[in-house]
């Protein structure tokens, strides 16, 4: 049984999130969360919290084992983006992309 769990619009660009969650892909859930404890990046927080909450799922509302679970599919899609602006010279403007990106995780008892 696969049970899912999702954040969305976490403030971290989908492009540094997809490095964190590469290496956790197919591992099992206290073997990833011990592998992000030690990653330095803010994007290793906000995935480690995500498999947190899918292992709190399946314990929950499925009685199935933490011990037990492994990571089948993890993603990064981009959420919405912020557009602000920036002044230049002469009167012109640039423009500041803030990218968001929507995090889901799934996890499954492997057999």
């Amino acid at each position: 049984m696969k049970v899912k769990a999702l954040a969305k619009d976490v403030g971290i660009p989908p492009r540094k999130v997809r490095l964190v969650v590469n290496m956790v892909r197919g591992r099992k859930v206290d073997e990833a969360l011990t592998m992000l404890k030690f990653v330095p990046t803010p994007g290793a927080k906000a995935v480690a919290k995500v498999v947190k909450s899918a292992a709190a799922n399946a314990e929950n509302t499925f009685q199935l084992s933490p011990a037990d679970l492994r990571i089948t599919e993890i993603f990064a899609d981009q959420g919405r983006t912020l557009k602000r602006f920036r002044p230049k010279s002469r009167g012109h403007i640039s423009p500041i992309l803030k990218r968001s990106s929507h995090i889901t995780v799934f996890v499954s008892e492997e057999q």
